[in-house]
């Protein structure tokens, strides 16, 4: 009879104790407590340290109290302009209101989805009412500001903080930077050939201005030496004739000694003439002697006659 006493106590003692046990639990400083008697939630808690509840018919739910972060993956997004960007947004939450929380989305992971699809709507609407220059100027912080303000006021009845929504990356589709990329090249193309064209025109203008004035400069240097030409022979005849009139044979004889000079120079070493050839007749006979009224030839030995004595 004492053993089954004993097994009895023992087993009423191991319930108590699993009762006990099932009747604390502990809430930390950055969780609260959601207390769901028989599915119904009927308190929160939000003070730190050991707590109570009914065993077998309450349950507890704690909610993180710290800021989460929210990040889905980029979305095409279509602006004002008709861009298309590809955008990605953080945002950073905390559950305020575990009650509210709990009635709404009962789980984080529900709550993330609703919170993806408030900031893709709000961002969409937003991004389609302004262009691409917007967010790549100071109009930016405005537009995120606004973002901001509406993702919080439709996820308060989440039981939701929003702590900020900010714009993680903003960049054009690949498809898209390939195209602009493209456009961009032929547009250097093109200016490069019309710099090239231009280029060589202004090649042909500089070049058919040198030629012209090659001309100018050839022709008027070719006017100037048939001027100065003329003028030596029409002075060298004037000389001649001067000289011619003077002395008639000693002019006789000094344009001999030139032909002599000039065909002897010409001819080959040997040069077979008869005796009395019209061109020895001066080797012959020597100039005819004619009284002159002047000298021939100049005293001074340095005299232009002086090499002819």
């Amino acid at each position: 009879m004492k053993r089954p006493l004993v097994i009895g106590s023992l087993a009423a003692v191991a319930i108590a104790i699993w009762a006990l046990s099932s009747s604390l639990f502990t809430v930390s400083e950055a969780t609260q407590a959601l207390i769901v008697r028989l599915g119904k939630p009927i308190d929160v808690i939000v003070e730190p340290g050991l707590q109570t509840k009914l065993p077998f018919i309450d349950s507890v739910t704690a909610f993180d109290t710290r800021l989460l972060l929210l990040e889905p993956p980029a979305e095409q997004v279509i602006l004002g302009d008709q861009k298309r960007l590809e955008v990605q947004t953080y945002t950073r939450y905390r559950i305020a209101d575990a009650l509210r929380f709990y009635q709404a989305v009962h789980t984080v992971e529900q709550a993330r989805a609703q919170l993806e699809q408030i900031v893709s709507s709000v961002l969409r609407r937003e991004l389609g009412q302004v262009g691409l220059p917007a967010l790549t100027s100071s109009e930016r912080v405005a537009v995120v500001a606004r973002i901001e303000k509406e993702v919080a006021e439709r996820a308060r009845p989440l039981g939701v903080d929003i702590a900020e929504v900010r714009i993680h990356r903003a960049d054009l589709p690949a498809e898209t930077s390939q195209a602009i990329y493209d456009r961009m090249k032929s547009e250097r193309q093109r200016e490069a050939k019309e710099l090239r064209a231009q280029g060589y025109e202004w090649a042909q203008q500089i070049q058919a201005r040198a030629d012209a004035e090659r001309t100018v400069m050839l022709s008027e240097a070719e006017r100037d030496s048939k001027i100065a030409r003329g003028a030596g022979d029409a002075e060298a005849s004037q000389i001649l004739a001067e000289a011619y009139g003077k002395d008639p044979q000693f002019f006789k004889l000094y344009r001999s000694l030139q032909t002599y000079r000039q065909a002897l120079a010409a001819s080959a070493p040997t040069l077979i003439l008869s005796p009395r050839s019209e061109f020895l007749k001066v080797f012959e006979a020597g100039p005819s002697p004619q009284p002159r009224s002047a000298p021939l030839v100049s005293d001074d030995p340095t005299g232009p006659l002086a090499a002819d004595r």
